[in-house]
């Protein structure tokens, strides 16, 4: 499975932005897909999961509410949109997949894209 990471950028506090992950190699109907991120000096931490079906979604605390993920399995991809954006929003946003983690925490994800960055400038 490859997975391309994509949509960060540079943008205001209280602005949104949409990642996308796109898929190749495997079909992502059956796989769920995390969002992770990584901030400079902190550990990475999990974002988001949706599970294979996309009937069953997770978020962190610091994200419900303000960001949503969903699923397009007909163009191979999983969607992180992120609104009310805040400085500490800021780092390394990667997407991840596997067969069937038990939890959204990155050790349970083999599969992994290149992170895409998203700057939320204050």
């Amino acid at each position: 499975v490859q997975l391309q990471a994509s949509g960060g950028g540079l943008v205001q506090a209280g602005g949104s932005l949409r990642l996308s992950c796109a898929a190749s190699g495997w079909t992502l109907d059956y796989l769920a897909i995390g969002w992770f991120r990584q901030a400079p000096g902190k550990e990475r931490e999990g974002v988001s999961c949706i599970s294979g079906g996309g009937g069953s979604t997770y978020y962190a605390d610091s994200m419900k509410g303000r960001f949503s993920i969903s699923r397009d399995n007909a163009k191979n991809t999983v969607y992180l949109q992120m609104s009310s954006l805040k400085p500490e929003d800021t780092a390394v946003y990667y997407c991840a997949a596997d067969h069937d983690p038990e939890t959204c925490s990155d050790y349970e994800f083999h599969y992994w894209g290149q992170g895409t960055q998203v700057t939320v400038s204050s």
